[in-house]
């Protein structure tokens, strides 16, 4: 079997330097994917066409020598598989038809989530048959706070609020919304592993703003489920959990939920890593806007990752998405500096 670093460090396997992906390396940064991004009326539409969400896949690998790609969707096509109404709006963003306590009840209920899709699965099976051997394909969705949080508010939100009071005022309707969202969330991913990517990843992009008990209860619980169920349906899968702005949960959620590699965002002082369990792969951290300033603390920064994490296995990362105004000559100069070049 070809070895694929990438995977091998989720597995636990430390690399004499750490394999390197970029969070959203199919982007707006990138000309070829805004002249892509012009051939589909909406956003949903490049995420549910395979030819042109292979292609925006693929695209970050052609110009950079990166580990892994990515597959390219969104973490609302669950919502909307569920029959939620989900729209892109330019210079809005994602915009939802709020759920309430009563509609939980009906979601999933019109159509099979999977089937409806079916057309990103297909790009999961396009990605496979495309990518260099040596390279590690990564399927995804959103974990179900961050999701909930979305259907439940309609949009996105600085403190979640609209959520965090749902949960507190309508605590039964607000677990039955997060049993769906942990049963369609195993069951893409499984399939996602099944159609052939090697490894998931788990963003939980909300992670902040919780206090304990509720972190245990809406972010811990609800991906320890679906590592859990995964895994009863894929034995060892191989799963990555991002739960970003966690702070002084993080060390519990990678113990708690059992997943194989722990991604840290950028505010993760580098000095945490000694709160971890020895040997616990972590993927990250570079600022996104470090990335985009460029220079020598750029490079300065990227050398005090490496070495911070070089006693354990460690995937090279932005702690949160690459942003449209990166220039493609500092992604080049990142990808040369984690490789020694």
């Amino acid at each position: 079997m070809t070895h694929k670093p990438l995977l091998a460090t989720v597995l636990g396997q430390r690399q004499e330097r750490p394999p390197l992906w970029i969070m959203r390396q199919a982007g707006r940064y990138l000309p070829e994917y805004r002249e892509v991004r012009t051939r589909a009326t909406n956003f949903l539409e490049l995420c549910y066409t395979p030819d042109l969400a292979t292609e925006v896949s693929l695209q970050p690998l052609r110009r950079f020598d990166l580990d892994a790609a990515i597959l390219f969707s969104d973490i609302l096509v669950i919502p909307d598989a569920l029959g939620q109404s989900v729209r892109f709006e330019a210079g809005e963003g994602p915009v939802l038809d709020p759920v309430d306590a009563g509609s939980i009840a009906g979601l999933g209920k019109e159509m099979d989530p999977l089937d409806h899709l079916a057309p990103v699965l297909e790009t999961v099976r396009r990605l496979r048959a495309a990518i260099a051997p040596d390279k590690t394909l990564i399927g995804f969705c959103g974990s179900p706070w961050t999701v909930a949080t979305y259907m439940i508010g309609g949009k996105g939100s600085p403190d979640q609020a609209a959520a965090r009071l749902f949960a507190l005022r309508h605590p039964e309707a607000f677990a039955a919304l997060l049993d769906v969202l942990v049963k369609t969330s195993i069951d893409y991913l499984v399939a996602q592993l099944e159609a052939g990517a090697d490894v998931v990843q788990l963003f939980e992009s909300w992670a902040l703003n919780l206090d304990d008990a509720a972190f245990s209860s809406h972010v811990i619980e609800p991906n320890r489920r679906i590592v859990a169920g995964v895994r009863a349906r894929v034995p060892n899968a191989p799963i990555i959990g991002f739960p970003r702005g966690a702070a002084g949960n993080l060390a519990r959620y990678a113990q708690e939920t059992g997943v194989n590699a722990l991604g840290l965002d950028y505010a993760t002082p580098l000095d945490s890593a000694r709160t971890f369990s020895p040997g616990l792969p972590v993927q990250g951290n570079l600022d996104p806007l470090r990335l985009v300033a460029g220079g020598a603390q750029m490079d300065e920064r990227i050398d005090a990752i490496i070495a911070a994490f070089a006693d354990r296995p460690h995937i090279f990362n932005l702690g949160h998405g690459i942003v449209p105004e990166t220039p493609i000559a500092h992604v080049e100069r990142l990808v040369a500096r984690v490789k020694n070049r």
